[in-house]
């Protein structure tokens, strides 16, 4: 069972997980990373510093005893030019622990310097490669979004491809089911209820007296043309063939005497 969830949980970290995200997660782990060494050069330079200022200050010191044990030593009192010098001796003990501690810190301080630089150098070149590789998953992730677009593989387009198939599918179960009434209702299979539907015999009969009355009204018309041409000609002649002087005398102006 453990090995089961977290099987199913590594395929669902897998799925929301963003490799620029991580990317830019990754840049800023070592952005706080560079700051805390920083932050410890800063800290072991102001050791380093402190040290410094002691140790001039124990120098000092040791300068003063050393001129306060020759005035002693000039005025004869060689008791006081001893406490001097031993307390000189001292303040150089302690002067020899500061260089040791200083010379100490300011390797450290060159060290965590050096290791400063090289981490800045491979955070800038983390920077420029976690760039490219963005640009690349991105250009990446736009070139297989378009690919399954135009392949049908999509979320989206495949909905859109199922509904255009649905819509296919029922277009030609409606074309098949209209061309099978059809072939019922012509076989008489089915009865046409509203009696506009005619069987093959009845359409057939239909189209061969269509036929037969075109053929007899041409037989009409053509006697028609016939008759009427030589009944024209005939009106032509006999007009042409009456004596003159049956023809009506054309009136003439009379004129009155006065």
């Amino acid at each position: 069972m453990g090995m089961i969830f977290r099987a199913k949980a590594n395929k669902a970290l897998d799925r929301a997980e963003d490799p620029r995200e991580t990317l830019d997660y990754s840049y800023q782990k070592q952005l706080e990373l560079l700051q805390k060494v920083r932050r410890g050069v800063a800290d072991v330079a102001t050791s380093r510093k402190r040290l410094e200022l002691q140790l001039n200050q124990l120098q000092s010191q040791s300068s003063k005893l050393e001129d306060q044990g020759r005035k002693a030593l000039a005025l004869g009192r060689e008791d006081l030019a001893r406490e001097a010098l031993s307390r000189r001796a001292a303040l150089q003990q302690q002067v020899t622990d500061l260089e040791t501690q200083h010379a100490t810190l300011q390797g450290e301080e060159e060290k965590l310097t050096l290791a400063a630089q090289r981490l800045q150098a491979k955070v800038d070149a983390f920077r420029t490669k976690k760039e490219t590789i963005k640009a690349t998953y991105t250009a990446a992730q736009a070139q297989t979004r378009i690919g399954e677009a135009f392949s049908g593989i999509s979320e989206e387009m495949g909905d859109v491809g199922l509904a255009i198939q649905r819509a296919e599918d029922k277009t030609a179960q409606l074309q098949a089911r209209a061309g099978a009434i059809d072939e019922l209702l012509a076989s008489g299979a089915l009865d046409d209820q509203s009696g506009m539907h005619k069987d093959d015999i009845q359409a057939e009969l239909d189209r061969l007296s269509g036929g037969t009355d075109v053929e007899l009204e041409l037989q009409r018309m053509k006697a028609e043309l016939a008759g009427g041409s030589s009944g024209g000609q005939q009106a032509i002649e006999g007009g042409s063939g009456q004596p003159q002087s049956q023809q009506q005398p054309q009136d003439t102006p009379r004129f009155d005497k006065q």
